[in-house]
């Protein structure tokens, strides 16, 4: 009668322990500053909870489950979009921003048969490419920003949106001398969640993604006038264990700079670090002395859409 009363039990807990994971989307909210299409537009992260700014590059947790390493992820770039944003490392409490060529909106452009990005694109949270520190396998820096992450849901994101995604596989290849790692995760609510776990499922279940994406990264700057990029591994994708060693490593570099054991303005990287959370760190400060909320709207979805580039670009 026990076991069975245990058992009875045993469900309805293991749904509520996966639901929390789930929620946790909803704790955050994306608000904004400025108009659209201004280049001092600004997208910044709110607690729904107490309505407090937070920054998405530093308060988010990297992990949102520790023991099933299921990962927040920060949406900058809805998939099927082309306008380049970013979390700015510069701004106090980081909000997304334009990322800027010259006080101009740079764009992705559409290079034939595709349009704007394949993917969810964003950033992990807590993670820096420390620009002083020298990648072992690909002997060259990082890029000074948090990790990349595509996330290959069939779900389009919302800008400001942070995900729980779970980690199948990482690339990289050289940007400008520098290793610029792509981490490949899937929101744990996708329909395909369930069946991918690796980069070799990815190639089971969903043909034609790895060699897309590699083409797509290979090329996207060539109508820029630039080269191809250069792969690291020629091009392999590594597996989801290498891709976890990545995020620590880059986790640890990020706990260095947030503590103050690495200053964070030097020649190399200016950062700013500011948070609102976290009591181990220095550079802990309260929201309201930095961001008027006032200034803040509530977020509006993609009314840039019609704006973007729509011409392809043909590239051998």
């Amino acid at each position: 009668m026990i076991m069975a009363s245990l058992q009875y039990f045993s469900k309805p807990l293991n749904q509520f322990k996966f639901s929390f994971i789930r929620n946790l989307s909803s704790c955050y909210q994306a608000v904004t500053k400025n108009k659209k299409f201004n280049i001092d537009y600004q997208i910044y992260i709110k607690k729904k909870l107490d309505s407090k700014i937070i920054s998405p590059f530093h308060d988010i947790p990297l992990l949102a489950n520790e023991k099933e390493k299921i990962y927040n992820m920060v949406v900058e770039i809805p998939r099927w979009t082309s306008t380049k944003f970013e979390i700015n490392k510069s701004i106090k409490l980081n909000p997304i921003s334009y990322d800027l060529k010259k006080n101009n909106l740079r764009y992705v452009p559409n290079c034939f048969p595709y349009h704007g990005y394949l993917w969810n694109y964003g950033a992990i949270p807590q993670t820096w490419e420390n620009p002083t520190l020298k990648n072992k396998d690909t002997q060259t820096y990082g890029d000074n920003d948090p990790l990349d992450i595509i996330e290959i849901g069939q779900k389009i994101a919302k800008q400001g949106e942070v995900k729980q995604v779970k980690i199948l596989g990482v690339m990289a290849f050289i940007d400008e001398g520098e290793t610029d790692w792509k981490l490949i995760g899937i929101d744990i609510n996708d329909p395909m969640s369930s069946k991918l776990d690796d980069v070799d499922s990815i190639k089971k279940y969903c043909p034609g993604f790895i060699e897309n994406t590699r083409r797509w990264f290979e090329i996207y700057k060539i109508p820029d006038g630039k080269q191809k990029n250069i792969f690291v591994f020629n091009g392999e994708f590594k597996n989801k264990e290498y891709a976890n060693n990545v995020i620590h490593e880059a986790h640890l570099e990020w706990k260095k700079l947030i503590t103050g054991k690495i200053p964070n303005k030097t020649d190399k990287y200016d950062i700013n670090v500011e948070n609102t959370t976290l009591d181990y760190s220095p550079y802990k400060v309260s929201p309201e002395k930095i961001v008027n909320a006032n200034e803040l709207t509530d977020f509006v979805g993609s009314e840039n859409v019609n704006r973007e580039p729509e011409e392809w670009s043909y590239v051998e």
